[in-house]
């Protein structure tokens, strides 16, 4: 058999999100655009922001002498101190140009990272539920999976985390705003966190941040690399600038890393044999322009309101998330992928918890539009009055 075996599994197991949105584009070809609600990707229909379309038009149409040209791996100087200014703004910490690696989006910064830290058999905590890519990070390196349960309010449990921790533990991946919850770690819980991880020095935290400009009703997002010491940041502008097509975003080491500085020259060698090479030459460019610009979270807190209004009418249990663009809510029956199967007969697409580590549980995507939200209503409903009906 051509395809090795460890692919073979991972692809029984492959990713829900895409798995049903690649369902949807059958369904609609099948029947109609119109009848399928799909809920699965966190695929913005927004445009991005126009600083930087206009950044993008401007280096498009008269670009920099040599910028098609090969770079340093690490990316374009100027960009990287942009983004260390960024951050010595929001952290409080003196980065420096050459602690940010300019990256294939933050899945690229994650998978650098690992290949730069990981011997085989090392372990890597993942909080559950996560991305549901992550395991497959880590396997690519050699790294196992310790899955460690969040609370029943999504956050982390520093008691558990600490129980996890072995001497082979390597990495813990965080993710807040989180993916699927929209749950937001607040301070006090990274600051637990660095009391547990302050007595196992060789972990090294990777915050993956793509979501933490998309918070609501005031809210921000604390700096986890401000509360924990030892952090790396791996973020992608994908989510808040609207480009998860264009794959460009940052790795960057924090000043408490004691080993920071070997581990710049082996994230800038995992980042070129890993295949990488360099993040998008004229992304550089643009984003090193446009990094400030404005993210206007309206649309997505309003579509968050409307829906959330719409499954608890209905009898769901679905909490309004406090940043992301997702809603995960309970799902009417245990098997949350019979009920993923259910909604999908009539015609409404979502990813089930399960795909997460987290069953019970359903993940609808708030980017869609208002329209997509209120010709699902009748079904979901629906869905859900079958659950009932056959429960008593």
């Amino acid at each position: 058999m051509p395809v090795a075996d460890v692919i073979a599994r991972q692809l029984e197991n492959a990713s829900w999100i895409r798995r049903m949105f690649e369902e949807g584009i059958r369904l609609k070809a099948e029947r109609g655009a119109d009848n399928v609600q799909d809920f699965t990707l966190g695929n913005p229909v927004l445009e991005p922001p126009a600083a930087v379309q206009d950044a993008l038009r401007r280096f498009a149409g008269d670009p920099p002498a040599g910028s098609h040209a090969y770079m340093p791996n690490a990316g374009y100087e100027h960009v990287r101190e942009r983004v260390a200014g960024s951050l010595r703004a929001s952290t409080g910490l003196p980065f420096e140009a050459a602690d940010v690696l300019m990256t294939v989006g933050s899945s690229g910064a994650i998978n650098v990272c690992l290949k730069a830290i990981l011997d085989p058999g090392d372990e890597v905590i993942l909080l559950m539920p996560c991305f549901s890519e992550y395991p497959f990070y880590v396997q690519n390196h050699g790294g196992r999976v310790v899955a460690v349960e969040t609370g029943e309010d999504f956050l982390p449990d520093p008691g558990r985390i600490a129980a996890a921790i072995t001497p082979r533990t390597k990495a813990i991946i965080l993710n807040t705003p989180n993916n699927p919850t929209g749950r937001i770690y607040p301070a006090e819980t990274l600051a637990e966190m660095e009391k547990v991880l302050a007595r196992a020095d060789q972990v090294i935290v990777i915050s993956d941040e793509p979501y933490k400009q998309l918070v609501f009703d005031g809210r921000r997002q604390p700096e986890p690399a401000s509360f924990i010491t030892r952090t790396a940041i791996a973020y992608s502008w994908s989510k808040a600038f609207a480009v998860p097509g264009e794959r460009i975003g940052y790795l960057a080491l924090s000043p408490g890393l004691a080993e920071r500085r070997a581990l710049r020259g082996a994230c800038a060698f995992a980042n070129r044999i890993l295949g990488f090479i360099n993040a998008p030459a004229l992304w550089q460019w643009a984003i090193g322009e446009a990094i400030d610009a404005p993210v206007d979270v309206a649309p997505y807190r309003d579509n968050r309101n409307l829906l959330c209004e719409i499954l608890t009418r209905i009898g769901y249990d679905a909490p309004r998330p406090e940043g992301t663009f997702y809603v995960f809510a309970r799902t009417p029956m245990p098997d949350d992928i019979a009920f993923v199967r259910l909604l999908q007969e009539h015609g409404v697409l979502a990813a089930p918890g399960a795909g997460f580590g987290r069953p019970g549980y359903i993940r609808f995507s708030l980017t869609v539009s208002r329209r997509t939200i209120e010709r699902a209503a009748p079904a979901l409903e629906r869905a859900f009055e079958s659950c009932v009906s056959a429960v008593s």
